[in-house]
């Protein structure tokens, strides 16, 4: 497996400055990354797996080593499908940690030859989430220190229907 590759998967419902903090920042570690967005039938979202993907591509649309993918599935299945030899976690606090450890765990007990790697937030956007941030946005708050402007537009088209 590839290791100047990496993949940050993730559900980014809707992407904050959380989650481009960790992706700009793996961006320049690694000479290809894998944004992977898990569409997960079973996990409910206010945006479909395509519209988060339109989001990060806007957002992203300047960097040349960065792709974004949705993906169903197991993201080991993702990593060996692309000969991904990393995968990075983002993690904002202890809580994170105690979960991404043990899903770091049971990857690594799938597809042992993907190194796991975890980056923790800078500490700016250590308390932005998504489920928070679409909830201040249903009730008219000023996110913009939160999330770029596309996802400002797209929450407001979304809520406002």
């Amino acid at each position: 497996m590839r290791k100047n590759c990496a993949m940050l998967p993730g559900t980014f419902d809707p992407p904050t400055l959380g989650h481009l903090d960790i992706i700009t920042r793996s961006a320049a570690l690694y000479d290809e990354l894998y944004v992977v967005i898990a569409d997960n039938i079973s996990k409910k979202t206010l945006f479909s797996a395509l519209e988060r993907k339109a989001m990060l591509e806007e957002i992203l649309k300047d960097y040349d080593n960065i792709q974004v993918l949705c993906w169903q599935g197991l993201v080991v299945d993702f990593a060996r499908k692309y000969d991904v030899g990393v995968m990075i976690r983002g993690v904002r606090a202890l809580v994170d940690f105690g979960y991404e450890f043990e899903l770091a765990e049971t990857n690594k007990q799938l597809c042992p030859e993907v190194e796991i790697l975890f980056m923790p937030t800078n500490p700016n956007f250590f308390l932005l989430r998504s489920s928070a941030i679409k909830e201040m946005a249903a009730f008219g708050a000023d996110i913009s220190s939160m999330v770029p402007q596309v996802v400002i537009d797209a929450l407001k088209d979304k809520l406002d229907k």
